[in-house]
Parts: structure tokens; sequence; C-alpha cells
């Protein structure tokens, strides 16, 4: 009788086994907990961060990135409505008046009526601006080029092409 019910309780112990593994292989797989250092919105942050740095230590001139792409898509379309340049820069109505704000006071931008719809605010580059956009350029382009630094030429014509799509 104790041979019996061990073997029962030994087959009872193989059953459950048995069950459990079937059981774990239909189970879903747990989901990877989250992890920040794995998050393309964190990733994207700190490559923005280094760049943003060296922008500040070789573009000099007390231009932000964003002052220095409406000055930029200006010297590519002229003049233009703020609204335009905001659309063009993907920058918000509060943030382009801002940037232009702050160009106009230093003599870099100046704004105008538009001749043909007076609700209308042009912008243009003044002289200085110009100026100042000329011998920026290099600078901006040496600034692209260490932020890539890292990577080499397949590896930017990638990362720009997946960058584009994802944008």
């Amino acid at each position: 009788m104790a041979k019996r019910a061990a073997k029962s309780a030994s087959l009872n112990r193989s059953a459950t086994l048995k069950r459990s593994a079937t059981t774990q292989a239909k189970a879903p797989a747990k989901p990877r907990a989250y992890v920040l250092d794995d998050q393309i919105g964190f990733i994207l942050r700190q490559v923005w961060q280094r760049h943003t740095m060296i922008f500040a230590r070789d573009i000099g001139s007390g231009l932000t990135p964003t002052q220095w792409a409406a000055m930029s898509k200006l010297v590519e379309t002229g003049p233009c409505s703020q609204n335009q340049l905001g659309r063009l820069t993907a920058m918000d109505v509060a943030t382009i008046k801002g940037v232009i704000d702050r160009l106009t006071a230093r003599g870099l931008t100046e704004t105008s009526k538009d001749p043909q719809d007076g609700r209308r605010l042009l912008v243009r580059l003044t002289r200085a601006g110009q100026q100042l956009a000329e011998k920026t350029a290099p600078h901006a382009l040496a600034v692209s080029r260490e932020t890539l630094a890292p990577l080499d030429a397949k590896e930017r014509e990638t990362l720009l092409m997946l960058l584009n799509k994802l944008r």
C-alpha cells in the first residue's frame, strides 16, 4: 500500500510538472521592463544635447540653434512671412515670433508689412544678418560633421535617411 501511494504521488508530481511546463510554454512572454537608456526619445535628447554643446562652442556669435535655423532659411528663401518661416523651420507661432524679435533686436533681421497683404509680416535678413550668415555657414557645416563624426560615411548616410523617414 505504501508503494502504491508513493507511485501515485510520483505520477501526480509528474503530471503536475508536465502541466506546469505546458502552462509556461503557452504563457505569454513577460513584457520587458522599461529601460530609459533604451528609449528613442531619451537617446535623441542626449544626441541633441551633444549637438547643441558643439554648436554653442563652434558657432559663437551668441546664436542659438533656432536663431541659426531662421537665419539660414532666410538665406535660402529670401524674405518671407514670419508664419511661413515658422513652418519652414518647424517652429510654432510663439517660438518663431520670439526668435525673430531677438534677431531683430540684434539688428540681424528686420520686419515689414507685406505690400500685397497688410496683415502679413515679412521677415528679411539685414545686411549685418546676411554677413553673419555667410560667416557662420562654414562653422555650421563643421558642427554637423563633428556631430556625426563617430559614424563612418555609410552609417551617416543611413542615420540621416532613417531620421528623415521618421520625421
